[in-house]
C-alpha cells in the first residue's frame, strides 16, 4: 500500500516541500506520495484524526497551524514542547508524535550564516510565530545573551517570551513594541537580524526600513526567495541567507524520522532548487500583518 504523508497548512500551494520530499521517497524507492493540504483552522482537528489511519506515514504542519495542533498529538518530542510549536508528526501505531525539526533545521542556517566568525551573543528576531518559537529555542541552545522579538500584535510577542521564560532565564529575552525607531535602536546593538514572519512572501514588501540596515548585521529570511528585505540588506553590505537551508534541513530531519533512513540531501537541494527555479516561493515564519491568523 503507498503511504501518504500530507502537508497541512493554510494556505500551501507555495510550498516547496511537495518537490523535496517527494524526490527524496522516489530517489529511494520508497512507496510514499507527499500530498498538500489546505486546511483552514476550523477542518485542522479533523484533518489531524484523519492521520490516525494506518495509509498514513505521517504528516508536516506548516503556517498557521504549528501552534495549534499541539494539544492535538498524543506525545510531544523535546524540541516541540520546548518551543510550543509542532512542524512534523510521526505515527506509533495510532499514536501520533509531535515533533519540531525547524530547531535542526535553524541551527544548520545560523551555523552557515555566522560562518568562521564567533558566534555572536545579540539578536533581533520579527515575528512571534512558529517559525520564530524554533528560531528562538536555537537562539537561546546557542548561548545568545539578549534576544529581542518584535511583532505587530505585542501580545504575541509576549507570550513567546512567557513560554521561554524558564529556558532563558539566565539571559535578557523580550518582545518590544513594532515601532520603526525602537527596532532601529536595538539593530544598533545587535549581530544578528532574523525575519520570521512572511511580510515580503506574497508582494515586494520588507519588515523594516533599508535606511535602517548597517553592514554589520548578520541576515536571515525565513523566507525562500530573494526577498526586498534581503535585497536591502545586501545593498547595506550585510552578510545574507534566505531560507532554503532551513527548509532543506527541517525537511531532512522529518524524512529521516518517517523513514528511519538518511535523507539523500542532494537530491532534495536538487529537488529544490528546481522548484525554485519554477518560480515556487515560500515562507515559515507566520503570516503578515492583513492575514487574522498573524493576530
Amino acid at each position: 500500500m503507498t503511504k501518504r504523508i500530507v502537508l497541512i497548512g493554510h494556505p500551501v500551494a507555495h510550498s516547496l516541500s511537495g518537490a523535496m520530499q517527494q524526490a527524496a521517497f522516489d530517489h529511494l524507492d520508497i512507496d510514499a506520495r507527499y500530498e498538500l493540504w489546505d486546511r483552514a483552522p476550523a477542518q485542522l482537528a479533523e484533518a489531524i484524526a484523519e492521520l490516525r489511519s494506518d495509509e498514513f506515514l505521517g504528516a508536516n504542519i506548516t503556517i498557521p497551524h504549528k501552534e495549534r495542533v499541539v494539544p492535538m498529538v498524543d506525545r510531544q518530542t523535546e524540541e516541540a514542547h520546548a518551543t510550543g510549536a509542532v512542524n512534523t508528526i510521526t505515527k506509533e501505531g495510532r499514536k501520533l508524535v509531535g515533533h519540531n525539526t525547524d530547531t535542526a533545521g535553524f541551527k544548520v542556517a545560523l551555523d552557515k550564516l555566522v560562518g568562521r566568525q564567533k558566534m555572536p551573543r545579540h539578536a533581533v528576531v520579527l515575528g512571534a510565530g512558529g517559525g520564530a518559537r524554533a528560531v528562538v529555542y536555537g537562539l537561546i541552545r546557542d548561548g545568545f545573551q539578549r534576544v529581542v522579538v518584535f511583532n505587530r500584535h505585542l501580545h504575541r510577542g509576549e507570550q513567546l517570551v512567557k513560554h521561554f521564560g524558564r529556558s532563558a532565564s539566565h539571559m535578557d529575552l523580550r518582545a518590544m513594541p513594532w515601532h520603526e525607531s525602537i527596532i532601529e535602536a536595538e539593530l544598533a546593538k545587535t549581530k544578528v537580524l532574523i525575519n520570521a514572519t512572511s511580510i515580503g512572501l506574497g508582494d515586494d514588501s520588507s519588515p523594516v526600513p533599508a535606511e535602517i540596515l548597517t553592514p554589520e548585521l548578520l541576515v536571515l529570511d525565513l523566507i525562500y526567495k530573494p526577498t526586498r528585505f534581503l535585497r536591502d540588506a545586501a545593498a547595506a553590505g550585510c552578510t545574507t541567507q534566505d531560507g532554503e537551508t532551513m527548509l532543506l534541513h527541517q525537511g531532512a530531519a522529518a524524512f529521516t524520522l518517517w523513514t528511519g533512513q538518511p535523507a539523500p540531501i542532494e537530491v532534495m537541494h536538487e529537488a529544490l532548487q528546481a522548484a525554485r527555479a519554477n518560480g515556487v516561493t515560500s515562507a515559515e515564519g507566520e503570516p503578515g500583518p492583513a492575514s487574522p491568523a498573524s493576530a
